[in-house]
């Protein structure tokens, strides 16, 4: 049997093969709202929230001018970014929308609500927030009992910070 990994174990940072590294940019930081913490001329940039040294890389030294892959093959599905609480998630929605992104999907898990979309190179993005530990849903056994429902957008931009 293998060992399980430490508990506080987390995922630091994605890094991603772009084509066009200003378009990039131009998502991540002019849409999403991340600060630029490094950039490396033209060819690779680092991106955080925060003032952390780095959530997101992206780099051109294989991809420039790339092509996203064909569907049926294997590769990333999506990088997740999670908001601390639900207004911050309803101001990134309002970002993206008002950036005239269209969204791909929306759903409440019972554990999360998850907003789906594809940044400039095709690449899966989700933008989500957890709910509270205690408020997952379970089943009988304790288990896990997460969901795939509808999530009332409008009712999320309702709720979005004030910018």
């Amino acid at each position: 049997m293998s060992r399980p990994v430490h508990p506080e174990t987390r995922i630091g940072h994605v890094h991603l093969k772009v084509a066009d590294l200003d378009r990039a940019i131009g998502f991540y930081s002019g849409v999403l709202g991340f600060e630029i913490t490094q950039r490396y001329g033209r060819q690779a940039a680092f991106l955080s929230a925060g003032g952390y040294h780095h959530h997101i890389g992206l780099n051109t030294w294989e991809s420039r001018g790339g092509t996203p892959p064909p569907p049926g093959h294997t590769g990333l599905y999506h990088t997740a970014f999670l908001y601390p609480d639900r207004a911050s998630l309803g101001d990134a929605l309002r970002r993206v929308l008002e950036a005239g992104i269209p969204i791909d999907g929306a759903a409440d898990h019972g554990v999360s609500e998850a907003i789906y979309l594809s940044d400039p190179d095709g690449n899966g993005v989700e933008l989500y927030r957890d709910r509270a530990p205690e408020d997952w849903p379970r089943k009988p056994d304790g288990s896990l009992d997460m969901v795939n429902s509808a999530l009332d957008l409008d009712r999320l931009l309702a709720e979005a910070a004030p910018r």
